[in-house]
């Protein structure tokens, strides 16, 4: 199989879709890898590495969309991006359709075969290609919002770990899942106190009995999660339904009560947002202020640390890749469940029935197309 690496144009996303590791993996297995060039430079990769691995350079996109049998990226395309795509090509990337109507369209359209890392399972009932990144987001939410506490920023000025005399930030992260247990460890490694919320009693006790005295636990109902919100500095959005869109946890009225000046950081945004006020933002222009609280909703978090995330995500996904490029998409997932949950559209019909939901659209069973 011919496999495409185009370079990532998202603004400030640096990661790669093929890491050389991964392309020498492919060419291992008897297949053709072409790189844009440059593609791999914001991640510390060169043209020269990936021809030492065995994979050809393209001069521009247009290049790999028009040769490759396969497209392999890390964020969904772009508006340019999917107008260069066409059916029987095989795409395999994050796609978080459920917030996005028009990237919907336009791959519906193609007729694309679309495959979503984010929505591909495991044997465990985890997601094995969203969960590097998800690690990488949680890491990064309280370092991002302890630099959007600080004056300078618009914060409330506030040091995560206190002095002697002086408290700590007050953290809460909504959700306990992968997101929220790295927030919540790296903000208590902070110094700041901490306290995650989650409305799956097994996951606490799980929390409680790994973290012991790190950082506190409460049931995430509507009203603790108010009466947190009231006290908190920072507050991490950490809560992910696969495939849908994110629940909305926190109102516009609600931020009245908040103290001014504290941060929101939303890392579901790439899903919508789990706060009602949260837009997508990047890097470059991170944060904004509503009724004088501070949100940080940069869609592409792990971007910010390209390397590391691009190699955490070359490890996740290279099995898959290489059995969507050794058997071919369809005889892959037909083979393996749990690619098959990722299958998204496939010749112009949805293969998601909560994207369907979210966006009110027909959608069938990835079953239902492989039977047809």
């Amino acid at each position: 199989m011919l496999i495409g690496c185009p370079k990532e144009i998202k603004p400030q996303e640096f990661r790669v879709g093929v890491t050389p590791a991964a392309a020498a993996e492919a060419v291992a297995h008897g297949h053709q890898l072409l790189v844009q060039t440059g593609a791999g430079i914001g991640s510390g990769f060169t043209d020269a590495d990936y021809l030492a691995a065995g994979a050809e350079i393209a001069p521009d996109a247009k290049a790999v969309f028009d040769a490759a049998e396969m497209i392999v990226k890390v964020k969904e395309p772009q508006a340019v991006e999917r107008a260069m795509l066409r059916e029987g090509q095989v795409l395999f990337t994050y796609l978080h359709l459920a917030p996005d109507p028009d990237q919907t369209r336009d791959l519906l359209n193609s007729g694309v075969t679309a495959i979503a890392y984010e929505t591909v399972t495991d044997r465990a009932g985890g997601l094995p290609l969203l969960a590097p990144m998800s690690e990488v987001a949680g890491k990064l939410a309280p370092q991002v919002g302890a630099w959007t506490l600080q004056k300078a920023n618009g914060g409330r000025g506030v040091l995560m770990g206190g002095v002697p005399g002086v408290g700590p930030a007050r953290v809460v992260v909504i959700g306990g899942g992968v997101v929220g247990t790295h927030a919540a460890r790296v903000a208590a490694g902070m110094g700041a106190d901490v306290v995650v919320m989650d409305r799956s009693l097994p996951r606490m006790r799980y929390l409680d009995d790994t973290f012991g005295d790190s950082f506190k636990t409460q049931f995430a109902s509507g009203a603790n999660i108010a009466e947190q919100i009231a006290l908190a500095d920072m507050v991490v959005g950490a809560v992910l339904i696969p495939g849908a869109a994110a629940p909305k946890l926190i109102s516009r009225a609600q931020l009245s009560t908040m103290k001014p000046g504290s941060v929101l950081v939303d890392v579901a945004i790439d899903q919508g947002g789990c706060f009602e006020t949260s837009h997508a933002t990047t890097h470059q222009d991170p944060i904004y202020e509503v009724d004088g609280i501070l949100h940080y909703c940069v869609a592409n978090m792990p971007g910010a640390v390209a390397r590391t995330s691009t190699i955490a995500l070359g490890n996740a996904t290279m099995p898959f890749l290489l059995a969507l490029a050794d058997k071919g998409w369809r005889q892959a997932v037909l083979d393996d469940p749990h690619l098959r949950a990722g299958l998204s559209t496939h010749q112009g019909r949805l293969t998601s029935l909560p994207v369907g939901e979210a966006l009110q659209l027909e959608a069938v069973t990835p079953e239902q197309v492989l039977a047809a």
